[in-house]
């Protein structure tokens, strides 16, 4: 399904009113200002509210309606980058905190939940991590014995998930996860926090002056605060310290109708990479994976038809009644940055790599950040520090950026194609004209909306998504809409419109 604006919608905006805030006044002044009205930014928001903070809330757009909403949703301690690998890069100190971490953020949604009285379908329930078949690793074992190290001793192995619809072959419980329906959590949420004397307004953040006072600056105005929090799932006002060491993917989500019954609500999991994620919400199922770099890759209806595929295999499900994907920042070492922005003053704060954790990452940043805001001790400070060295990831780190410093070849490339007329109607493409590079999309009607194909961030060109109806940058993830407007940082300004017709491209 495709909204009017060309962006997939995820099952959690049908029948549901988010909150919308109303535009920015004009300048204020508060105590704390938080960028971003996702998981992380309402948790931290509430948490702080909740200890005596004056706090305003800042989004573009509905509360949840960025990559929030497109979760599917599982609260879980058993983490995708594997206990094996984290305890490799983090040494078992720091494996255990971040299992305790996870732990302790699925309790405190819990917590929250119960103390607001909100209702959102929160549920506990097991997890199950499998081996696909003909994979014969000795993957289960080796995180088995990580996950005890990390003290899930709770943790077993089985010969198969006992109340799955298909045969898992061995595999790994994890008990006591949750899931919950990740839109009315948030904009219950949302609500307490302006029952507590919190403030939520509309606005598009373009800068930050670190002061202090900070000044976080947008077109509706300018808030003047002692803290800023950025949690835009990628960060707007940091160019490079962060983002070279977190990569963009897009994942992809099927959701399709299950016969009542068919199945006992749990998580799975696969040892695939990229791994398959599946849960049921009620009667549908829904079920992710098919990841690929943001940007480098325009067959999502390919993917949607692989990962139906892979379901059908294995569940009884009837009709597909959504598709749609959503963006994931991996950070080279497993785990989030969240804390101080590295290189600035001790004011401000970010909430980044969420790495397929976003709920429970998420809120680990509200916790987090409320207690280095208001000089609280947290034992979770060092492991998530976006100021720490990915030093044991060192080749990951050089994989990933390799991949970005080839990105810019296309600086110098001709376009996707030669002309305008070349393109489909409801489709976009690069082009080449003289020294310039254009993003074109052509509407339905035959209207040409042209636009610089060089983003704003740090000078990439961005890619057509067809899936989504966006402009994709290949190198750090930001999305455009058709009309150049902004989607997803780093960027924090939309592409620039261009008048001129492109000339046409001759053959050498």
């Amino acid at each position: 399904m495709l909204t009017s604006s060309g962006r997939t919608r995820p099952v959690w905006f049908v029948d549901e009113e988010p909150v919308i805030p109303e535009p920015l006044p004009g300048d204020l002044r508060t105590e704390v200002c938080v960028v971003g009205a996702g998981i992380a930014g309402i948790t931290t928001a509430y948490l702080l509210a909740r200890a005596g903070r004056e706090v305003v809330v800042l989004d573009d757009g509905p509360v949840g309606g960025g990559e929030t909403g497109r979760t599917t949703a599982h609260l879980s301690n058993a983490l995708d980058d594997r206990y094996v690998e984290l305890e490799r890069m983090h040494g078992q100190v720091g494996a255990r905190l971040a299992a305790a971490s996870h732990t302790a953020a699925i309790q405190v949604i819990e917590t929250i939940i119960r103390e607001e009285g909100i209702a959102c379908d929160f549920v506990r329930l097991d997890g199950y991590l499998f081996r696909p078949p003909g994979d014969n690793s000795d993957i289960l074992e080796r995180e088995l014995a990580a996950a005890h190290r990390a003290g899930l001793v709770n943790v077993e192995r089985l010969s198969r998930a006992p109340d799955a619809p298909f045969d898992t072959g061995p595999c790994l419980l994890f008990p006591q996860q949750g899931q919950f329906h990740p839109l009315r959590y948030l904009t219950q949420l949302a609500r307490a926090v302006e029952r507590l004397g919190g403030r939520l307004a509309q606005a598009h953040v373009t800068d930050c002056d670190a002061g202090p006072p900070a000044r976080v600056v947008s077109a509706h105005g300018v808030v003047t605060c002692d803290s800023a929090v950025f949690a835009t799932n990628s960060p707007i006002i940091d160019r490079f310290a962060i983002h070279t060491k977190q990569a963009p993917y897009r994942t992809f989500v099927v959701a399709a109708r299950l016969p009542a019954g068919t199945m006992t609500p749990a998580l799975y999991w696969d040892t695939l990479d990229p791994y398959h994620y599946v849960r049921l919400e009620r009667d549908v199922l829904i079920v992710g994976g098919e990841d690929h770099k943001t940007g480098q890759a325009d067959d999502g209806a390919a993917r949607f038809a692989r990962l139906e595929a892979w379901t059908r295999e294995r569940f009884p499900i009837g009709e597909v009644l959504h598709r749609w994907s959503g963006q994931v920042l991996e950070p080279v070492d497993g785990l989030a940055f969240i804390g101080r922005d590295p290189g600035v003053d001790r004011n401000l704060f970010i909430a980044t790599g969420d790495s397929g954790q976003g709920m429970t990452h998420g809120t680990i940043a509200g916790v987090l950040l409320r207690d280095l805001i208001i000089g609280r001790e947290n034992d979770w400070e060092e492991l998530y520090s976006p100021d720490r060295k990915p030093i044991r990831a060192i080749g990951e780190y050089l994989r990933e950026n390799a991949n970005v410093a080839g990105q810019y070849a296309d600086l110098v490339t001709g376009g996707d194609v030669e002309a305008e007329s070349d393109i489909r109607p409801g489709h976009g493409a690069v082009l080449r004209d003289g020294l310039r590079k254009l993003a074109v999309f052509v509407a339905e009607d035959g209207t040409a909306h042209r636009l610089s194909a060089i983003c704003p961030h740090l000078g990439c060109v961005v890619q057509w998504n067809s899936t989504e109806g966006t402009w994709d940058c290949p190198c750090h993830g930001s999305r455009f809409d058709i009309d150049g407007t902004v989607l997803n940082g780093p960027a924090p300004k939309g592409l620039t419109h261009e008048t001129a017709a492109p000339v046409r491209q001759t053959r050498p």
